[in-house]
């Protein structure tokens, strides 16, 4: 294969990136924007020695799961990969996704998986689902600011205001904060200059309570005229927060370290199941508050707690699951790396009333094992014991150093709560080896319309 050939392929997969995977007589093509069942005409523009990629040029014949996206802007966007995939689909694919990397990674047999692996959970309505989200700010051909969703690759901003997995009061928000700049002349950070003021408004809401938090980015320490956009915001029904986090790095990293609050109080409310959370501009709280609750129900399932357990939640951001746990069972430690994160914590434990979660600001691969050699030397050698540990990592899993303390204080459960099956499956595959069996498995759509899935996995130690 060579660059511009043409060539016809027919969709066999879904690629990390969302990309339409096809084989022709061996090598393998991405093509963006083709879902699986499709037979496509494609253009190669970048070839390898056993694999290229090729943009779409034309359907020859559609998938039976194809489907017209909701949005307007669903390829050139980002955010959606798979929007064009009916959603039964979408969802047979991620628990394929699942199961393959926990064979192929993990080494575990299929009629094992047949046994263990329970049906994903999906969505009722795949849309309208996201409790936060971040929208940058440009600048258009006529000198213009706009917003949107940066195109997929890139840092071109498609400029949409009305996202589809979005919640309707982000149109409301960011078209008064568009009709601000243009009337006071309040620029769009420039990424390539480092000149221009607002960079990106976050914005949050709560499902259970209504409150709104607003939260915007600035490349400065002020925003002129800013008592008039706080009195159009404070119109909007259930606006709660109105924040400033200054960030004047040329990076990428979307919010600065500190915000200030220009109205009302530093956080929002809101609840999963019957556990009431604080989130400030700067706290991790999962974006899908349905699928949340279906997540941690499941995670709690598993780690099947009769009341008197002690248990570890690693990862634990600002307790969400922690407080979940502390309800079953006898003592939860939690550990987060995040300072503010912790601090959420503690005060959402004291606004539950729950006061058998005790909270650990540190790295989770230092903490653990730091803990268990203290503990060792303190009690006479005696090993430090937990019934149960709930990890929750991020992409790139669990470093070797705590799986090993993992399974050195040999909990009789482990609950694995995973954004990358590939990783999960790497860290499984090590607990396994140290005594421990797959016991049960279950996908969750956290993020219908994307290729991303979160997994729920309970193992059991081997008692001999």
């Amino acid at each position: 294969m060579q660059k511009n050939d043409i060539v016809t392929a027919e969709i066999e997969d879904i690629g990390v990136n969302g990309e339409g995977i096809g084989k022709i007589d061996g090598y393998t093509l991405f093509i963006k924007d083709a879902v699986i069942g499709d037979v496509v005409e494609a253009k190669i523009m970048k070839a390898k020695k056993s694999y290229g990629y090729a943009r779409l040029m034309k359907i020859l014949r559609p998938s039976p799961d194809r489907v017209s996206p909701k949005c307007p802007y669903a390829r050139k966007c980002g955010g959606c990969q798979i929007q064009e995939m009916e959603y039964g689909k979408q969802l047979e694919f991620k628990a394929g996704k699942v199961r393959g990397n926990l064979e192929r990674i993990g080494g575990f047999p299929g009629d094992l998986l047949d046994r263990v692996t329970e049906p994903v959970i999906g969505m009722e309505t795949p849309f309208g689902y996201r409790n936060k989200a971040q929208f940058p700010f440009g600048t258009d051909r006529d000198g213009e600011p706009v917003t949107g969703f940066y195109a997929g690759r890139t840092h071109d901003i498609i400029a949409n205001t009305d996202c589809a997995l979005g919640v309707p009061v982000n149109r409301e928000i960011l078209e008064i904060i568009l009709a601000f700049m243009k009337e006071y002349g309040i620029r769009s950070y420039d990424e390539k200059t480092g000149k221009g003021l607002l960079r990106h408004v976050l914005i949050r809401y709560g499902f259970a309570t209504k409150e709104i938090m607003v939260c915007l980015i600035v490349n400065g320490s002020r925003i002129p005229h800013a008592d008039e956009l706080i009195r159009r915001l404070r119109l909007i029904e259930g606006m709660t927060s109105i924040a400033m986090s200054p960030n004047t790095r040329q990076t990428n990293v979307i919010m600065g370290d500190s915000y200030q609050v220009l109205w009302g109080q530093g956080f929002i409310t809101d609840c999963i199941g019957d556990v009431r959370y604080q989130i400030s501009p700067l706290s991790f709280y999962q974006v899908n508050p349905v699928q949340t609750e279906r997540l941690y129900g499941t995670a709690l399932e598993y780690a099947d707690l009769k009341g008197g357990e002690t248990v570890w939640d690693l990862y634990c951001g600002i307790g969400t699951i922690s407080l979940f746990l502390a309800r079953k069972a006898g003592k939860v430690y939690g550990v987060e790396i995040i300072p503010q994160a912790i601090e959420d914590a503690k005060r959402n434990a004291e606004i539950n009333g729950i006061e058998n979660a005790e909270f650990f600001v540190g790295k989770a691969e230092q903490v653990l094992p730091e803990y268990y050699e203290a503990y060792a030397r303190e009690h006479g050698g005696e090993t430090a014991h937990a019934d149960v540990v709930v990890v929750d990592p991020p992409r790139k899993g669990c470093d070797e150093a705590l799986l090993r303390t993992i399974a050195d204080m040999g909990p009789d459960k482990v609950v694995y709560v995973s954004c990358d099956s590939a990783t999960l499956a790497r860290d499984l595959k090590y607990l396994c080896g140290e005594g421990y069996e797959l016991k049960k498995v279950r996908p969750v759509d956290m993020f219908p319309e994307t290729v991303h899935v979160e997994t729920v996995v309970r193992l059991q130690r081997k008692h001999t």
